[in-house]
């Protein structure tokens, strides 16, 4: 049937995820000092960092999860949440925010129902605020997948999302 899930298959994916994990864990002799690596590790295998990749590591560890979320929030590499199939970042830098940046951020959250750091409910896009992008005269300046959209603004912002199916 078409669009019907295989969840036997999806359950073996997952599987061999955890497998690779475990190896990587073994690979890093499961030292705590080793953290940071194997979280790196973790996130190249899955999509994030879930509540389950996070147990799996303390158990595989024998490390507490209180200190697994402590190296996990404190960086800010890590996601912890599923992301959007593009990443919508708006510079919130001096010159950006002088000419409209929290306007264009205001807009964003409105139209796509979601605050920063959230993923719309259609999974398209994840929403950041960036500091800065180095392109001041551009401002204000929105970057979308890294391709950096010049001078946004709300008539500007429907277009350059429809560009990102």
């Amino acid at each position: 049937m078409a669009g019907s899930c295989d969840c036997s298959e999806l359950q073996a994916d997952q599987q061999a995820q955890f497998d690779l994990l475990s190896q990587v864990i073994q690979n890093y002799e499961k030292k705590d000092s080793n953290l940071i690596q194997i979280l790196h590790m973790a996130q190249a295998i899955f999509p994030y960092l879930s509540d389950d990749v996070l147990h799996f590591i303390g158990e595989e560890m024998d490390l507490p999860l209180s200190k697994i979320h402590g190296v996990v929030s404190f960086y800010s590499y890590f996601e912890t949440r599923p992301h959007g199939r593009h990443t919508i970042q708006v510079c919130l830098g001096t010159a950006c925010y002088v000419r409209g940046g929290t306007k264009v951020l205001d807009n964003l959250k409105k139209t796509l129902n979601i605050e920063v750091g959230e993923t719309s409910t259609d999974g398209r896009f994840t929403l950041e605020v960036k500091r800065c992008f180095g392109s001041c005269g551009l401002a204000p300046a929105v970057a979308i997948d890294n391709v950096i959209h010049k001078r946004v603004n709300a008539n500007k912002l429907q277009e350059i999302l429809n560009q990102y199916p």
